[in-house]
């Protein structure tokens, strides 16, 4: 049996790093949390949970939970975001490749909440995720904020069981979470030279919305669907909107 860490990456989650500890409790041979100095309870927490604790200061997604895999005690590594639960059905999947790993990474379906509802349409699910992996073969990349794990020898799996994801609790969290994720992509696509002319300010959201509201069928999850496929498109929006500001002003600013 291979022995398995869970790491953590976490900033002030008090109200939900406690049910995602719980969650991998009897599967994990320990349980990472890097923190970036939380100021609630969620150190307090984590401790009492047994969970081994270390802090760093936050510099981008990818950066962090590479961070977390590189201080964990073993190389089979299932990583996690605080707002994630492991259904029984995952974690008994989990426990069966413990026993026999036959794969470098395992993808597995997650299953979102959004303001109390479980979304099944619109893009959300199955949204299919790379968690749990062998270290020595897989790193996190991608653009911040949109990080994902990648195998280089791609020898991948698929398990049964969702993680379930309780994403938003607000309608307010979302557009706020939407406001600060289109600030680091912008400002990510602005380092790559990546530009933003004007008709993607107005094409693109517009794209956006189509997808998740018609071609994947959010129409289907009602009321929840239809906010969730426009504020995916305002994102969209605000994304080169603050790109392009950057442009202009960088420009003005002599860079």
């Amino acid at each position: 049996m291979v022995k398995l860490s869970v790491v953590i990456i976490t900033f002030n989650e008090e109200k939900q790093i406690g049910r995602c500890i719980d969650s991998v409790l009897g599967i994990a041979d320990e349980v990472i949390v890097l923190d970036s100095f939380s100021t609630d309870t969620t150190e307090i927490i984590c401790r009492q949970k047994g969970a081994i604790f270390h802090q760093h200061e936050f510099d981008g997604y990818i950066e962090q939970k590479n961070r977390a895999l590189s201080i964990a005690s073993f190389d089979f590594i299932l990583s996690l975001d605080a707002d994630e639960v492991l259904s029984d059905e995952l974690r008994s999947s989990i426990g069966e490749v413990k026993q026999n790993p036959t794969a470098s990474g395992f993808t597995m379906n997650r299953l979102n909440n959004y303001c109390g509802k479980w979304i099944r349409h619109g893009g959300w699910y199955p949204d299919k995720k790379l968690r749990l992996i062998d270290r020595r073969l897989g790193k996190w990349e991608g653009e911040n904020p949109h990080d994902k794990l990648v195998i280089s020898d791609n020898n991948i799996k698929h398990l049964t069981g969702d993680l379930f994801h309780y994403s938003y609790h607000s309608i307010h969290s979302h557009v706020q979470q939407s406001n600060n994720f289109s600030e680091i992509s912008a400002a990510s696509m602005y380092k790559k030279g990546i530009k933003a002319p004007l008709w993607k300010l107005v094409v693109n959201p517009s794209i956006m919305f189509i997808k998740c509201y018609i071609t994947k069928a959010g129409f289907l999850d009602g009321y929840l669907g239809y906010t969730i496929s426009r504020i995916s498109s305002h994102s969209t929006f605000l994304k080169y909107a603050k790109l392009r500001f950057l442009w202009i002003h960088g420009k003005q600013d002599g860079r």
